[in-house]
């Protein structure tokens, strides 16, 4: 019996019928070459969709839903839909551009960031075990003149699995061997995600906090923009482990982390989804917690630096903060960068439930490309987390991450 080969296809058969059938398919290939791709269609890469028609579990669903007096997006803030001569996007093509404007407009007022480091590395320094996973102590070059070291937890399951980056002041406490309603990375490693714990030990040992390239006397990036630049890096050093599934990886973070991770994952497209646990989504100068105009953060100056604490006229924010407020920028262009991809505020002292009239115009962006319940927020009136707002955090990365 003749085969005939086709790339990728074996046909059994008679030669006529065969070369009758082969044709057929090489003129449906061609067709099916001829259309446009996704994004020249101004669609979402396949990744992004798996959970578009799965419908919200019962647990996190409530969160979804705008309050009714939140359901315009709120005109104090300008819509990221908006172009500079005032018109205004309608098609998924348009905001494809327009997206595109507002990366490159913060790119530019962040600094741009050093080239990418090529083929990042997680090292295994020790590994221990701890219940149902496996404890790496690692070590990874993050940002191109330091390395850090923290922790991969690898659960016992069928590779390869989600995974989710969390961020904070160190690494220990995520893992859970300090503080209270923190420990993302343990409890998301015992529910069969691999996590991978970092923080920024020596900088905040030093007071410094965040990361300074090329160096601490003179900084060309915002140290909160490094900091997702190190995360980007980390994500691709996971993505590259045999236990991971490169397409469902998260990251997550509270305060300082929750600002460290709503900046990577919206820089940084590779990330699936985020939770930002009561960062301060948006700018707000009389809350000493929401302090990006510090210089650890958006705020970077020469040393030395400014008194910490509120912005007063003896103690003026300097950097880039200022001119930032003055253009009338605020994060909500940001958040916009996210969309599609799913994230969750969870939100305390610093983002209450008026945020909504920021995240409306995420939700607003979401529709516009035919997208529902990708904006979350949760509130509760403490600073900390608690059991209840982990919990949501928890099964936001089960429905987003869990299953291809």
């Amino acid at each position: 019996m003749t085969r005939l080969r086709i790339p990728g296809l074996l046909i059994p058969g008679l030669p006529i019928a065969g070369l009758l059938l082969r044709g057929l398919l090489l003129v449906l290939f061609g067709l099916i070459g001829l259309l446009p791709s996704p994004a020249a269609r101004g669609e979402t890469p396949p990744g992004t969709l798996r959970t578009v028609s799965r419908p919200l579990p019962p647990s996190i669903a409530k969160y979804f839903e705008l309050p009714a007096e939140y359901r315009q997006p709120a005109a104090e803030y300008r819509s990221p839909l908006s172009l500079a001569d005032g018109t205004v996007v309608t098609t998924p093509e348009a905001w494809n551009q327009r997206r595109q404007e507002i990366r490159d407009t913060w790119q530019q007022l962040l600094g741009r960031w050093p080239e990418p480091i090529a083929e990042p590395r997680l090292e295994i320094l020790e590994t221990v075990r701890r219940e149902n996973f496996q404890q790496h102590r690692v070590g990874l070059r993050w940002v191109p003149n330091e390395t850090t070291e923290g922790y991969l937890l690898v659960p016992d399951g069928e590779q390869p699995l989600p995974a989710v980056i969390t961020v904070f002041y160190e690494p220990e406490t995520a893992i859970g061997l300090q503080g209270e309603y923190r420990d993302f990375a343990y409890q998301l490693a015992k529910r069969g995600f691999v996590t991978l714990s970092l923080g920024t030990t020596e900088a905040t040992k030093a007071e410094t906090y965040g990361l300074y390239h090329p160096s601490l006397e003179a900084a060309e990036v915002q140290p909160l923009s490094m900091l997702a630049y190190a995360a980007s890096t980390a994500r691709r050093a996971l993505a590259a482990r045999p236990e991971v599934d490169p397409a469902r990886i998260g990251i997550a973070g509270h305060s300082f982390g929750g600002k460290w991770a709503m900046f990577a994952s919206c820089l940084d497209d590779g990330f699936a989804c985020a939770a930002w646990s009561d960062p301060g989504i948006m700018f707000q100068a009389d809350r000493p917690s929401v302090n990006y105009w510090e210089p650890w953060y958006l705020g970077y100056h020469p040393k030395p630096w400014r008194k910490r604490g509120l912005i007063t006229a003896d103690n003026p924010a300097q950097g880039l903060y200022p001119r930032l407020i003055a253009a009338g920028h605020n994060l909500h262009e940001l958040h916009a960068l996210m969309a599609p991809r799913p994230f969750l505020v969870s939100g305390g002292s610093e983002d209450p439930v008026s945020r909504w009239g920021a995240l409306s115009h995420s939700v607003a962006i979401n529709r516009l490309l035919g997208f529902e319940n990708r904006v979350g927020m949760t509130n509760r009136p403490e600073h900390s987390p608690n059991a209840e707002s982990n919990a949501v955090i928890y099964d936001f990365f089960e429905h987003f991450l869990g299953s291809p």
